[in-house]
């Protein structure tokens, strides 16, 4: 329950967000909040992770669908019981919700966080692509967590049996 709560906070987080760009920002303009490094703008993307597969709309709405199915199908096989890997599975399910939305509903997502890194553009992001970097990371971190703890409790088994 905590998993698709979160999931559904961070959808409704990024839709909201992006509705604010979309009201406030003319589409293509920016508006600098600390110049030289991060500004607010207003982009569509038909595309995924930093302009790839543009114009593959609907073959990205079909993976969104297939990757939500396989997030809720398979949750007893990659949620282990820390409370990391529920954080991780709602961020990321939360930010496929809120990117698919915009898929559907628009045809495009919508694009408005702008980051300048030593004079380079970052590509332009949203909540909902953080939330699923994000998930994915802290999911990598709870995996290896959880593999640490098992190879610890199996070398303190290993260790009193031998020395039995």
């Amino acid at each position: 329950m905590f998993v698709l709560c979160l999931g559904f906070g961070v959808a409704v987080l990024d839709q909201f967000t992006k509705h604010l760009a979309q009201g406030n920002i003319p589409y293509g303009h920016q508006i600098p909040v600390i110049p030289g490094f991060f500004s607010l703008s207003h982009v569509h993307n038909t595309g995924a992770a930093w302009g790839m597969f543009q114009g593959h709309n609907r073959w990205l709405i079909g993976l969104s669908f297939v990757l939500l199915g396989m997030v809720i199908v398979f949750r007893r096989y990659f949620l282990t019981a820390s409370r990391l890997s529920h954080v991780a599975a709602g961020l990321i399910l939360g930010g496929i919700v809120g990117n698919l939305v915009d898929r559907v509903r628009l045809g495009y997502v919508v694009d408005f966080l702008d980051f300048l890194l030593w004079r380079y553009p970052f590509p332009s992001f949203n909540i909902a692509d953080s939330s699923i970097c994000i998930g994915v990371g802290l999911y990598m971190i709870s995996q290896f967590k959880s593999h640490e703890h098992l190879i610890s409790n199996a070398n303190l088994t290993s260790l009193e049996n031998f020395q039995a």
